[in-house]
């Protein structure tokens, strides 16, 4: 036996009893590392005559070759055996319940904003915020609510207390959240496009109002936005909302202060058997308020109307959140009864996404 079998015999033996892998590894390197007695031989090569360098360049080769399928075996051997072994040890009762579901469920509410927003970042709208107390100018007077307006009445708007002395405005809880809108444009400038999700607060207080509910606005501007892009924007905000493959929407001349023209937008539905179906029948449904914004609101949040134009709407996130989930009852939304809300709640790890689903 020459000093090639002796080596060969050496370490298959060695590969052979090594138990585990870092015992495999030693090996390894011993023969083929750089250091390794293979590798040094192999480098010896360069010294040999061409015929001498053939014949024994051939034999390392397949030596080489031959140590390093079995460490290769011997490698998936250790790793098969290690898995059985932990297999045995990780034994697992499959007849045993599954994992129940979290306590905890998001608010409808909170869903339906996480919803909306998902669709509008989709479509390039950030979120903009702004605060709930707000100062007479932002919520009224840079929205083109003139002092006459009703929603300017102590009976229609929540207004802060203040010293009769002060000769300010007072401040009042937001009645919409378009305040945020002017602090976008003034912050962002044009061209921008945002919505505004958040809290608002009237004097509303019946059967079918609260005197706080949930809003979001939105408001895009540009150079050539017209009426068409917001119908777009639209249609696509409510297919995808609704999980429909296609929505038919009217609008409606209506009048707003903040923009012009305005219209009130209706959705195509049908209540048959008493079930709300979005995208058929012979029903409307009025679902949002939007038009084109007002020079003088434009020009309140420091843009040139006679360069930039754009349209604003405004929905209610109670209401479409009643409309697709199919709450009969508003009051239910801050009743904090927990069996609601186990019942029309949402698991807290679905996070809503339009590739992926809004509602799982």
């Amino acid at each position: 036996m020459d000093a090639l079998d002796e080596l060969k015999s050496k370490y298959l033996e060695g590969i052979g009893g090594a138990g585990d892998e870092p015992a495999l590894e030693e090996i390894r390197l011993a023969a083929l590392g750089k250091k390794g007695e293979i590798s040094l031989m192999m480098r010896e090569l360069g010294r040999m005559t061409p015929e001498e360098r053939q014949t024994r360049g051939a034999a390392l080769n397949v030596l080489k070759t031959e140590i390093d399928a079995a460490l290769r075996a011997k490698k998936e051997a250790l790793a098969d055996a290690a898995l059985d072994a932990r297999l045995k040890a990780e034994w697992l009762d499959v007849t045993l319940p599954g994992r129940p579901r979290p306590q905890g469920t998001i608010h409808p509410v909170s869903q339906v904003m996480d919803e909306v927003t998902a669709i509008f970042a989709d479509m390039g709208f950030a979120v903009a915020e702004g605060p709930q107390v707000e100062d007479d100018w932002h919520n009224f007077d840079a929205l083109n609510i003139a002092p006459e307006h009703p929603a300017r009445q102590e009976h229609d708007t929540f207004f802060m207390h203040r010293d009769p002395a002060d000769p300010r405005p007072p401040h009042v809880l937001r009645t919409h959240t378009s305040p945020v809108q002017i602090r976008a444009m003034q912050e962002k400038g044009a061209p921008v496009r945002v919505i505004a999700p958040g809290r608002v607060y009237r004097m509303d207080m019946d059967q079918t109002h609260a005197p706080m509910f949930h809003q979001v606005e939105g408001m895009a501007i540009g150079k050539d936005i017209s009426m068409a892009n917001l119908k777009w924007t639209l249609e696509e905000f409510c297919r995808a909302f609704f999980e429909v493959p296609s929505v038919e929407l009217r609008f409606r001349a209506s009048h707003f202060p903040f923009t012009e023209p305005s219209a009130e937008v209706d959705i195509r539905c049908s209540w048959e058997g008493g079930q709300l179906k979005i995208g058929e029948g012979d029903g409307w449904l009025e679902i949002l308020g939007s038009g084109m914004m007002q020079p003088k609101v434009l020009a309140a949040g420091g843009i040139d109307p006679e360069e930039w134009q754009g349209f604003a709407f405004g929905m209610g996130i109670d209401r479409i959140a009643m409309l697709k989930y199919g709450i009969p009852d508003l009051r239910a939304f801050f009743e904090s009864d927990l069996r609601w809300l186990k019942h029309y709640g949402f698991a807290a790890l679905d996070l809503p996404t339009v590739f992926g689903g809004l509602s799982k």
